[in-house]
């Protein structure tokens, strides 16, 4: 028999996602960390033992690297108490929030400041900042990068907020050339906003017009202009919300060439199909917008090959007003889905249909994001890993409800829709979190 003492939880799960496969594992838990993977039954002392059912898998705890919360300024679009109820609920346990559609927008170590205060006591998950590029605030992004953010965040056209104006290709030859001092990463809304000038702009309720007033070629055209500039600063690109064939191509192209460019998709992109976007419902805006089917099988196309690194959900919150479900006006609704608590069982029901693995799926939700913004001792089942976890259901289907989700308003395009999968428990540093519980998410700093 051990003489060694107790840990604090042995996990023992007949089906966990290890190493990008399924197998069975007990997972042992000292001081909020895991120490060993060993065999289900293996004799362990602990504190606590907890065996998941038959139909249940342990996940690592999903990362999401791309969150508004929008606190302070526009806590009544979302706040951190509610945002992070919602990714706590959907088996997240590290979110990392965008600097804009918060007042003020986080563009210096001052505004920062501000934002951290905010989140301070409220966080049920841990917190951490990306940084915002805006014109004329290079000078201030190696304060950010000491500060602790991730990394910062541009558009390349206008943002839809005033407080968060584009970079032209100077501004990004400046912010890139910033950032590549100190081998920080630029994040880059990349649609070219020439082209989405020329584009036609009706107002009123065809979603196939809204679509066609933001091309794919606006999105390939500006990667192109970002990969022009990474090549020539050295920088490290990321594009986020990919939703298109054309724009996949160009970072294929990039990535093949070396240039130091990922990529991700989001939820909406790999499950709704424009098709199908009843006309006036404007909960289903966001931009780019929501493609075709072929656009989406080029998406998955491309997350199974590794061309594309990664799936967050653009959690993009506002209140039911600003969605204009009133006149179904999509020239003048605020632009974003929310998602954050459903990301999972949303692309798994997608992922299921088309016979991918759970463990890719995983690896794109949890692995890859947390590697892609250092944070590598999380998204994994690995000792020496936080011991961030979730619990899942795979095959349990259920409808979405948004007045059962913890988003602080109940706007969601996917109202009524029937999914597969539910995350029935998600653990933080080895002790699972309850409703009540007093937060004691960590407010985090890039390493």
């Amino acid at each position: 028999m051990s003489t060694l003492p107790p840990s604090d939880l042995v996990l023992r799960a007949p089906r966990a996602v290890v190493d990008g496969t399924e197998r069975p594992v007990a997972v042992v838990v000292t001081a909020g960390r895991v120490v060993d993977l060993l065999d289900l039954d293996a004799d362990v002392p602990a504190v606590t033992e907890v065996r998941l059912a038959d139909d249940e898998v342990l996940l690592p705890g999903l990362v999401d690297t791309h969150v508004h919360v929008n606190e302070p300024g526009r806590t009544e679009w979302e706040g951190f108490a509610s945002a992070t109820r919602a990714a706590a609920a959907g088996g997240i346990t590290t979110i990392v929030d965008m600097p804009l559609n918060s007042v003020p927008v986080t563009l210096d170590p001052a505004s920062l400041a501000v934002k951290r205060a905010a989140a301070q006591g409220q966080c049920v998950v841990d917190v951490g900042f990306w940084g915002g590029a805006v014109p004329g605030n290079a000078p201030d992004l190696p304060g950010l990068h000491a500060a602790g953010v991730f990394g910062v965040k541009c558009f390349l056209l206008d943002s839809g907020i005033e407080e968060f104006p584009p970079l032209d290709v100077e501004g990004l030859r400046a912010a890139c050339r910033e950032q590549a001092a100190v081998d920080g990463l630029l994040l880059a809304h990349a649609e070219d906003p020439a082209e989405i000038a020329a584009a036609a702009h009706p107002g009123g309720p065809s979603y196939a017009d809204f679509e066609a007033s933001r091309p794919p070629s606006a999105e390939a055209t500006a990667i192109r202009t970002l990969v022009s500039v990474a090549r020539e600063t050295g920088a490290r690109v990321h594009v986020v919300h990919l939703s298109s064939a054309a724009g996949l191509a160009e970072v294929a192209a990039a990535k093949a060439e070396g240039v130091r460019i990922t990529v991700e998709t989001c939820p909406h992109y790999l499950s709704l199909d424009a098709a199908a976007v009843p006309d006036g419902n404007t909960f289903f805006k966001c931009c780019p917008p929501i493609r075709g089917g072929a656009e989406q099988d080029a998406l998955w196309a491309g997350l199974r090959s590794g061309t594309i690194d990664c799936v967050v959900s653009d959690h993009s919150p506002c209140t039911a007003d600003l969605k204009r479900r009133d006149t179904g006006d999509f020239g003048v609704a605020w632009g974003g889905i929310a998602s954050l608590q459903i990301g999972l069982p949303v692309v798994w029901t997608a992922a299921r249909a088309r016979a991918v693995p759970l463990a890719e799926v995983v690896g794109w939700m949890a692995t890859r994001t947390a590697d892609l913004v250092g944070l590598t001792d999380r998204g994994r089942l690995a000792p020496g890993a936080v011991a961030d976890l979730a619990v899942f259901a795979p095959e349990e289907r259920w409808t979405v409800r948004g007045a059962d989700l913890e988003h602080r308003n109940a706007v969601t395009p996917y109202e009524g829709l029937e999914l597969t999968g539910r995350v029935r428990s998600t653990w933080r540093r080895g002790r699972r979190l309850a409703a009540g519980d007093p937060p004691t998410g960590e407010l985090l700093r890039a390493r």
